[in-house]
């Protein structure tokens, strides 16, 4: 009697958490269950709705039959080791920063083409995307990939790259801080600028999408960004960088990051210790040594440096749609339960994340190793369904104002005058900028 007593009280806690959860995901956010091992989690909007409409290759990666996907190590190695795409060749542009800085960019474009990048015309309308890659310099195979398929779907592809990264030479002392948009705000305000008709997107790519959420959330609605997309964003940074990373992975960045800055010790000796930095044995005490155990008077705490750097600091000022793809497998990022905010995702109506039970960091291989990713077929096909939608929206607003329009000038009485010369008097649009950055989220 008692067994089956605590049978049946276990049941019921059982039954009372899962109610619980239920009514917590109809009252805060809505998950989708797309199909078997895939999830895609949101807070209900006309946006949202839109998406699991129109999005059909939400749906794609689970009918993929290729054996190897249940491997998720196999995966990103594939994608972070293995050859570039040989479609596609990229075009160097140097821009210098406001303190003298470099960065670089690499214009994709098809085999064949002009080794010199010819500036497109100010009145162009072809959209742009902004790669933004991982922390750590490397140009993957994924990313590659990513800009020759944003080719053929009629893009311009550009790859950002940090100081000192990819060859990128460093010709100030300064090294970009984890969570630092200030380089790219500017090359933003710079492409904006060249290119002022053309839609911008962004997608980051791994640890990449740290910095893509940190530029977001600074320049909230002035980010120039009409959408973008993170592939295995790293959320919790900090814990990430504690203990968070698998010790395969840790000793592998830990090795290529120290082989990156030994070409700089000479240079970085003015400011940091190059043989505390030569010799760390963590990812933390890298990071610690290059910015804040430093010879400045100012240096920051640890603490201090992720109050500054952590990508979620201003994640309530985005004010654009973006997705991010993760993986439940993924063996750089580390348990889901505890490395991925869902309360972001069901309660913030500007993120989405589409999560999958296999792909690995980065990977997401669809069918073969020469075949299409699926998280970039995915990203282009969320990027055309948003302006589809904000497209629709417009012309719908637009539709509105002229029957209101039509109805005041056909049954002009004193009382509808007076109401229309009141509506006149507002001194700003405001109303109106925040109906077409917000309406999306009723």
């Amino acid at each position: 009697m008692l067994e089956w007593a605590a049978s049946i009280g276990t049941f019921c806690l059982l039954l009372l958490w899962s109610c619980k959860r239920w009514l917590s995901a109809r009252l805060q956010g809505s998950v989708e269950e797309l199909e078997e091992g895939y999830r895609f989690v949101y807070k209900p909007s006309a946006l949202a709705n839109y998406l699991v409409q129109r999005c059909r290759t939400f749906h794609g990666f689970g009918r993929a039959r290729w054996i190897w996907k249940t491997f998720p190590t196999l995966q990103t190695l594939v994608g972070l080791l293995g050859p570039v795409d040989k479609g596609v060749h990229f075009i160097r542009e140097y821009l210098q920063m406001s303190d003298e800085g470099l960065v670089a960019l690499d214009w994709a474009v098809k085999p064949g083409q002009p080794q010199r990048r010819r500036r497109a015309s100010s009145n162009s309308t072809v959209p742009i995307l902004i790669v933004v890659p991982n922390s750590y310099g490397k140009i993957t195979r994924n990313t590659s990939k990513m800009c020759h398929l944003a080719l053929t779907h009629g893009y311009q592809a550009v790859i950002f790259n940090r100081r000192s990264h990819n060859g990128c030479p460093l010709s100030t002392v300064k090294l970009q801080q984890y969570g630092d948009p200030n380089d790219l705000r500017e090359v933003i305000q710079y492409i904006r600028h060249c290119q002022p008709s053309s839609r911008l997107f962004a997608a980051g790519e791994g640890t990449g999408s740290g910095l893509l959420l940190s530029y977001l959330g600074e320049c909230g609605s002035s980010s120039y960004i009409a959408a973008a997309c993170c592939i295995s964003p790293l959320f919790r940074m900090q814990d990430w960088f504690e203990g968070g990373c698998p010790w395969l992975w840790k000793e592998i960045l830990l090795l290529y990051q120290k082989m990156h800055l030994s070409r700089y010790t000479s240079a970085l000796g003015q400011t940091i210790n190059t043989d505390r930095l030569l010799g760390s044995r963590t990812l933390k005490e890298l990071e610690e040594v290059l910015f804040c155990q430093t010879k400045a008077l100012n240096s920051l705490t640890w603490d201090s440096y992720w109050e500054r750097n952590d990508p979620l600091r201003d994640i309530d000022e985005v004010a654009v749609p973006v997705l991010c793809i993760c993986s439940q497998d993924d063996p750089v990022r580390g348990g889901t339960q505890t490395t991925v905010p869902f309360e972001l995702f069901e309660t913030n109506p500007h993120f989405f994340l589409l999560l999958t039970q296999h792909g690995g960091h980065c990977g997401f291989i669809k069918e073969d190793l020469s075949s299409t990713m699926w998280s970039h077929s995915v990203l282009l096909d969320f990027f055309k369904s948003t302006v589809d939608f904000f497209t629709v929206e417009e012309r719908l607003k637009t539709l509105s104002k002229r029957k209101g329009t039509i109805s005041i000038s056909g049954n002009r009485t004193p009382r509808c005058a007076l109401s229309c010369r009141r509506e006149q008097s507002c001194p700003h649009n405001i109303h109106e900028i925040y109906n077409w950055q917000r309406s999306y989220t009723r």
